[in-house]
């Protein structure tokens, strides 16, 4: 693939990093794209920098829920990790006074 082609797939700019050959390392260590791909049964091989072109290997069947595509799944990756108190409304303003200070 191409990065073009791959920010087609993903619906967004790859990140200034992708420009980068440790990018496509297959660490998964901190990278939330890299866990993406591995997630989806996949590793980055024949990284091409000057043209901007890899290849990505299928190491493993598609996950049951592959039809989300990677890039909705890595969106998922802090699911969890805040918790709202039950009966608080976010809609409610923060300040009693909030519209007074207009």
């Amino acid at each position: 693939m191409t990065f073009r082609e791959i920010e087609r797939v993903i619906r967004a700019p790859l990140p200034p990093s992708a420009r980068n050959r440790a990018t496509w390392s297959n660490n998964s260590a901190g990278s939330v794209m890299t866990k993406s791909w591995l997630a989806a049964g996949y590793r980055a091989e024949q990284v091409d920098m000057k043209n901007g072109r890899l290849v990505f290997r299928r190491t493993a069947p598609p996950p049951a829920d592959a039809g989300r595509g990677s890039f909705a799944r890595s969106f998922g990756a802090l699911k969890g990790t805040v918790t709202i108190a039950p009966g608080v409304d976010l809609t409610d303003p923060i300040d009693a006074d909030w519209d007074a200070a207009r």
